[in-house]
């Protein structure tokens, strides 16, 4: 095992020893702090990340380029995310629940933190600060890894938290970052028992599973988004229309913008015309099935691997369906269990809708692209889980913590 990843290891457990125990308003005025400080140091992480921009010149994909861009704007947001995280209510400082047995033990539940969190993501520095924000006011140490393409942005934003926690006197290795961008180190990290108490990966979904295969540190899988559109035959078409362009225009790089689009083929032939003329005129690349492609012939034909795809890009699938049972069949066949959303105005479709697909988030008349810790009102989040355990779809302050059970008795023994 890497010496200097022990090293980090025990740091962080330490870190989180001294965490869990600090009060509320001690985490909550070392957030406000971190946030002003990330203001103030703007130009330098800006510095930072043109240089990370210059150095992915013809490296990157230019879909990725969105993702690793950090501005003034998107430090003013991630400065907004951490007052929110420290405005919300801690989720260690209260009790769940007590009650008294029938032999006389008192018992109490109540959350504590996971201890020490890893996280393994790619290009997307936002989640640098997300990550620290979430993890201190939950009383969590944190290990970030993230990708080579982002190393000099990471490195002046945790350096700016790091410097404000020492300031508000909190162990700065509360939130340390790997430099070290290597494949062989990501493998050792995923094997950090004993100092890691829980992985989560974010990033592509060749990412996440490699994660999954390889750690030997309990994983939370967070997913990749190969979101859908269902317009029903009822639907309003103008609201349809705002909502597809919205759910893949509008950010078409990240997990919760739509991939496919299915509409019901009593509404194809009045709605794919006008939807697809709005969506090309944007740039948007769309393939289709025989029956879309027979309603508007420009569409090129979709392949068996574009059903599976998340494009992250301004490329869309589109599939007529018969009935709002093929399409709920489809989409439970063919999604990655992330973000789904209908329009209509059946109310009784809606319903069945909601009830009978299987991802984490499942919008009416609504945009994938709300799925989001911030816009959910979680401040920020560590990561969307399409998993089925303790924590699914966007992941804020709740699902970093753990139950602890106290109990307390007056001498009960067993019989």
């Amino acid at each position: 095992m890497n010496a200097e990843l022990v090293t980090i290891g025990k740091q962080a457990k330490q870190a989180a020893t001294t965490l869990a125990q600090l009060p509320t308003t001690a985490k909550n005025a070392a957030l406000m702090a971190i946030a002003t400080a990330l203001e103030e140091g703007a130009a330098q992480v800006v510095a930072a990340n043109q240089a990370d921009l210059k150095a992915a010149e013809g490296k990157l994909a230019a879909k990725f380029n969105d993702r690793l861009l950090v501005n003034a704007e998107r430090i003013d947001q991630m400065a907004a995310g951490l007052r929110q995280v420290a405005a919300l209510p801690d989720p260690t400082a209260v009790i769940d629940r007590g009650w008294v047995t029938p032999t006389g033990l008192k018992i109490v539940q109540k959350r504590v933190p996971l201890g020490v969190i890893g996280i393994i993501f790619e290009a997307r520095p936002n989640v640098t600060v997300d990550a620290a924000g979430l993890t201190l006011k939950s009383g969590n140490a944190v290990i970030l890894r993230g990708g080579k393409e982002a190393l000099q942005t990471n490195q002046a934003l945790v350096k700016i938290i790091r410097e404000s926690l020492a300031k508000q006197g909190i162990d700065p290795n509360a939130v340390q970052l790997i430099t070290d961008p290597s494949h062989a180190l990501a493998q050792e990290m995923m094997s950090l028992t004993g100092y890691i108490d829980v992985l989560i990966p974010r990033g592509s979904q060749r990412l996440i599973q490699a994660v999954v295969q390889h750690a030997t540190v309990p994983v939370i899988e967070t997913g990749a988004g190969n979101c859908h559109l269902y317009v029903d035959a009822s639907a309003d078409l103008k609201m349809a229309e705002e909502i597809v362009v919205n759910a893949k225009v509008q950010r078409p790089s990240v997990c919760n913008a739509a991939e496919k689009l299915l509409v019901h083929r009593q509404t194809a032939a009045r709605f794919l015309p006008r939807v697809a003329e709005r969506l090309t005129g944007l740039g948007v690349e769309l393939r289709g099935d025989e029956r879309a492609r027979s309603i508007v012939p420009t569409i090129k034909p979709a392949s068996d691997e574009d059903w599976t795809t998340e494009y992250n890009d301004l490329i869309m699938a589109v599939k007529v369906v018969d009935n709002l049972d093929e399409a709920i069949d489809w989409i439970n066949r063919y999604s990655t269990h992330h973000s789904e959303s209908i329009i209509t105005k059946d109310l009784v479709s809606a319903q069945a809708f909601q009830d009978r697909v299987d991802s984490a988030c499942v919008y009416v008349n609504a945009s994938t692209r709300f799925t989001d810790g911030f816009e959910f009102g979680f401040g920020a989040e560590i990561g969307i889980s399409t998993q089925k355990l303790h924590a699914r779809g966007p992941m804020g302050l709740a699902q970093l913590t753990t139950i602890k059970y106290q109990i307390t008795g007056q001498g009960q023994v067993r019989e």
